[in-house]
């Protein structure tokens, strides 16, 4: 018998996600953010699933390959754009789209253009408004627009930002002043809005939305769950108890003696561990369902196994049902309790945890 821990994707909930974007933001195309395996979920899956996207997005040139190979005939982006010249070639006969961000992308672009018989690509051209991670800053946005324009290797332009603060109080006014300041008067399609820009601030919308997190049915925010958004979670967590301890009081369980029982209890012990990606500091209280019902967390999450509080449900025991995250038990529930984002724990899920569409 193989161990019973799985992870299975909703392909619907994906394409429910994705019909929501839509509602969100009708007079935008979306550019689906497929990176990191597709958050976890895995990249050809998410793309099969999300083939309504008008476009997607990727951090590897690898990455993007992959989804040509497979058929994917929409734009592809790669969000940091290219890392070494060598990958220019590849990006052009893959036809993808690349974000230019600093000189040495502009550099090579601009190289490649005084080859003979240049190929040419699509570009973004990454504004930092204020986030202050990648992009050129408004001081320098004009000479680096103007040379673009004139390069041989680039097709078409279009303008993008990404906001620091979008999930946060603090908003996106001051970026968007920014953004919108230099590029108002340009006539290129724009790109701004993630997910939580998306969903607040409509005005940031443009000719481009670039959901991530949505997608796969976790929330951007702090202060509004993913039901609350009307979002589907998109991959479940599940295992079983394989094995069930009896604990009398003044006995602990785990690594650590972390838990000690006040009472007597029974403790059912669950076949994952943070090799499979659930956070070894997740405290205990961290809910979970065994057999469809809410309890806790006891001790310290070690590498193959975690510890349930079975006491209150007598029918539980080796063999039952449990999931760490899903329908039951939102992700970000889990997050939350971990000082972590949902982000984080579904791209986290090992790849030794079998994962399975449903």
């Amino acid at each position: 018998m193989s161990r019973p821990i799985q992870a299975t994707v909703y392909p619907a909930a994906l394409q429910h996600n994705l019909a929501l974007v839509r509602a969100r933001a009708p007079h935008s195309k979306i550019m689906a953010v497929i990176k990191a395996n597709g958050y976890g979920h895995g990249l050809l899956r998410t793309a099969k699933a999300m083939q309504a996207a008008d476009g997607f997005a990727v951090l590897e040139i690898q990455e993007a390959a992959a989804l040509r190979e497979a058929g994917i005939h929409q734009p592809i982006l790669l969000l940091e754009g290219l890392f070494s010249a060598d990958e220019l070639p590849v990006a052009a006969q893959y036809g993808l789209s690349i974000v230019v961000h600093c000189e040495d992308q502009l550099r090579m672009l601009e190289a490649a253009g005084m080859q003979p018989g240049a190929q040419q690509l699509d570009v973004f051209l990454k504004i930092n408004s204020g986030m202050n991670r990648l992009g050129f800053i408004p001081g320098h946005f004009w000479g680096i627009y103007d040379r673009l324009k004139t390069c041989r290797a680039v097709r078409s332009m279009t303008l993008m930002t990404h906001f620091a603060t979008a999930d946060e109080t603090a908003g996106v006014a001051e970026q968007l002043s920014r953004f919108t300041a230099l590029t108002e008067n340009i006539a290129l399609p724009k790109t701004l809005a993630n997910s939580a820009a998306l969903l607040r601030y409509p005005e940031t919308q443009g000719d481009w939305v670039r959901p991530g997190i949505m997608l796969y049915g976790a929330t951007p925010f702090h202060d509004q769950s993913a039901a609350d958004l009307g979002l589907q979670p998109a991959m479940r967590l599940a295992s079983e108890i394989i094995a069930v301890q009896a604990l009398q009081p003044g006995d602990s369980v785990g690594y650590g003696g972390l838990f000690t029982a006040e009472r007597p209890m029974r403790v059912g012990v669950v076949a994952c561990g943070y090799a499979d990606g659930y956070p070894r500091h997740a405290p205990i209280g961290t809910s979970l369902a065994v057999t469809g019902k809410r309890t806790r967390t006891l001790g310290r999450v070690s590498m193959d196994m975690l510890y349930a509080d079975i006491t209150d449900l007598p029918e539980a025991g080796i063999g039952s049902p449990v999931e760490l995250w899903g329908a039951d038990i939102p992700v970000d529930e889990v997050a939350q309790a971990c000082g972590t984002v949902g982000y984080e724990l579904l791209c986290a899920v090992a790849s030794r945890v079998p994962m399975t569409d449903s």
